[in-house]
């Protein structure tokens, strides 16, 4: 099992997965905005989401969970 947590301050845009999906090497999770930038979320890793634990609209701070993967 593994995190993948935001590099940065950042407004969630978009979510790409969903709890139970599976999930390829370079799917995108999530889609990020800062500094009106949009920065989108890569899976480094294969597996299942096993938990996603932000929704669109919210405010991530550097280090915050964003999916686990499984």
């Amino acid at each position: 099992m593994s995190d993948v947590r935001a590099d940065m301050v950042a407004n969630v845009m978009e979510i790409y997965v969903t709890e139970g999906a599976n999930l390829n090497v370079g799917d995108t999770i999530v889609l990020l905005e800062s500094m009106k930038m949009e920065i989108p979320v890569i899976a480094e890793e294969s597996g299942t989401i096993s938990r996603v634990a932000v929704s669109v609209g919210d405010v991530v701070q550097e280090g915050d969970l964003i999916v686990s993967i499984s």
